[in-house]
């Protein structure tokens, strides 16, 4: 959300954004893409046409040609609110838009791939291009690939899927990054938070379960007062949110479905962290901005599951 509408303020399809040093700031290197050799005038004049928007707190050249942008306290807050209401679109953008991809290969269970790294293969094939279709990219059908072979009846995945259950082993294949090391079917099965696999699942879960304790009380998302979504956790956590299409774009781009993966498990570790606090345990005095931080956590990674096609539960 705030990333993509920076990519569109600062006018290139890829701005070069890295995470900046407080939450709700951003990183660009893009002027060193457009100057290697003297990057500085470049961001020099990005950043004050970048200062000009309204959203934006501020906008500087930082070391030796990048540009910071902080975003108003405001905008940050307000993304609890957009998120929740744009639903599973929160992942979507136009970053890749006039780009085309392969269609998939035919659908193919991951248990009916012969060994780990094949599994892996065929996986980030077809994530990508989930990806990239989320990013804006359309299928060319002209540029289908040869279809599948059909599945063998056993193998290590298989019986990984049938010990830890298929979305516990596409979560960890997704992760799993080219040449990785393939996953241990009793590790991914632990129902346990440093398990990425359950985690992520469980952070849902998790959020889900703040919005259905305070609907039965009585209480639901109204009006919403950005100032009073301040508490460090909670800045971090939407701080993260306001990465998640930049992150589909990025991991699309690169052909690295396990760098999405890896962000969802991370956005995973911010829920579970700030749904764990007083704030969040004390249903019955819960503000309604958190419950609208609630739900833009529950809309976010259960946008992203959607995307890995892994269920997002309601309850673990």
């Amino acid at each position: 959300m705030i990333t993509a509408g920076l990519r569109r303020a600062i006018g290139a399809d890829d701005p070069q954004l890295r995470p900046g040093p407080a939450p709700g700031s951003y990183t660009s290197s893009l002027p060193f893409r457009l100057n290697p050799a003297d990057p500085r005038p470049a961001a020099e004049g990005l950043a004050a046409r970048l200062a000009g928007e309204l959203w934006i707190a501020t906008a500087e050249v930082t070391g030796p040609g990048f540009v910071t942008v902080t975003v108003t306290h405001a905008t940050l807050a307000r993304l609890a609110i957009r998120i929740a209401h744009a639903g599973p679109a929160c992942a979507t953008s136009d970053a890749l838009a006039g780009h085309t991809v392969a269609p998939p290969r035919s659908a193919l269970p991951i248990s009916g791939v012969a060994d780990w790294p094949q599994a892996r293969a065929a996986l980030a094939a077809e994530l990508t291009v989930r990806l990239a279709t989320a990013a804006g990219a359309v299928i060319d059908p002209e540029r289908a690939q040869v279809p599948a072979p059909p599945p063998p009846s056993r193998g290590p995945v298989a019986e990984a899927v049938a010990y830890a259950g298929p979305d516990a082993v596409r979560f960890a294949l997704a992760r799993m990054p080219p040449g990785g090391r393939a996953p241990e079917a009793a590790v991914i099965a632990r129902h346990v938070l440093a398990n990425p696999a359950y985690a992520v699942r469980y952070a849902h879960a998790a959020a889900a379960a703040v919005l259905r304790w305070a609907a039965a009380l009585g209480t639901r998302p109204a009006g919403f007062t950005p100032r009073l979504l301040a508490e460090p956790g909670e800045l971090a956590l939407l701080d993260a949110l306001s990465w998640l299409p930049e992150r589909v774009a990025v991991a699309a781009r690169r052909g690295r479905p396990d760098e999405f993966a890896g962000y969802l498990a991370e956005l995973a570790a911010r829920t579970i962290d700030t749904m764990s606090t007083s704030s969040f345990r004390k249903i019955q005095d819960i503000s309604s901005e958190r419950l609208w931080l609630a739900d833009a956590a529950r809309t976010g990674l259960a946008a992203g599951l959607g995307l890995l096609g892994i269920e997002a539960p309601s309850r673990l």
